[in-house]
């Protein structure tokens, strides 16, 4: 719980500060955080060590310095992050970018979802439900696609705080649940 208190404060703060710069200062803010927290997912030994309070503070900084320059970020990115180093906060560095991407997204009306099938779907079929939901949903619409052979056949979409299960292990559970009433 608390850490998505203290994500979403500083996803706040940040996304304020890139506010009053412009939109081009939100997205490439937002492309800065992304690519960290991708790094810091790819390379666990990098999340040990911004975790770690045995690390001193100023050797968190000079970690975290490196990266952003190999991101070329600009200078509220990097005070951004020092100041996560100084106050002990960037063990919520991904939670943060998680939170920042989604303000990002709710201000540009890009809807996110997840679709879940029972088998891998090809490039072709992505698109075309990608494509059928975007003019359904009248905007941009960004979907992971996941695989779970638990759902026997169909798929289950999740859209914010909605949930579409056409899959067949909820018909089964339909169907099931009308034979026990006797209909």
């Amino acid at each position: 719980m608390i850490n998505t208190v203290v994500a979403r404060r500083y996803a706040n703060a940040i996304f304020a500060l890139g506010a009053r710069e412009g939109d081009e200062a939100l997205t490439k803010h937002g492309e800065c955080l992304a690519n960290l927290k991708d790094m810091i997912a790819a390379t666990p030994g990098l999340d040990l060590t911004l975790r770690s309070p045995v690390v001193s503070t100023e050797e968190k900084k000079a970690v975290v310095n490196k990266l952003l320059a190999k991101l070329k970020a600009d200078k509220i990115m990097k005070n951004f992050c020092c100041l996560l180093a100084d106050k002990d906060r960037l063990s919520f560095l991904r939670d943060i970018a998680s939170r920042y991407g989604e303000l990002l997204d709710e201000k540009k009306g890009v809807i996110r979802g997840r679709v879940t099938t029972a088998i891998p779907l090809s490039p072709e079929d992505e698109k075309k439900i990608m494509a059928s939901l975007s003019k359904k949903g009248g905007g941009e619409i960004k979907l992971e696609f996941a695989v779970d052979a638990s759902i026997l056949g169909g798929m289950v979409l999740h859209m914010g705080d909605r949930v579409l299960d056409a899959s067949l292990r909820a018909q089964l559970s339909i169907l099931r649940e009308t034979f026990k009433r006797g209909e």
